[in-house]
């Protein structure tokens, strides 16, 4: 029941491109396709594999959960090329008003503060 009702309340939260078209197209070509359903649909000869179709219904969870992943490190990796660009930009900021600074000071003018 806490799972059925976790997933409503991130039902709501999806946007509505998520729930139309909720995942990326397969990158399987028609007969890649057909060669995995057809696996599927046969009886498994190992235990595990008997018990792993016991979770098929969670594949969904998983499509969504690792989508969320790869979203997750894509915006770490934004955020950490951000945070360089500023440290970056800053470094400039402050060799241009020492520049400034150092141009008054030798024309005998005061500085503004800042």
């Amino acid at each position: 029941q806490r799972v059925l009702r976790l997933a409503e309340m991130c039902r709501r939260l999806e946007t509505e491109e998520e729930k139309v078209l909720p995942f990326y197209p397969s990158s399987l070509v028609e007969e890649e396709q057909r060669d995995a359903r057809q696996i599927l649909e046969e009886p498994p000869a190992e235990p595990l594999a008997g018990a792993m179709r016991d979770y098929a219904g969670l594949e969904r969870f998983w499509q969504r959960f690792n989508k969320a992943k790869l979203e997750e490190r894509a915006l770490e990796r934004e955020r950490a090329a951000l945070s360089r660009r500023n440290r970056r930009l800053r470094a400039l900021l402050r060799q241009y008003l020492a520049g400034i600074a150092g141009t008054r000071e030798e024309l005998g003018e005061p500085s503004p503060p800042l």
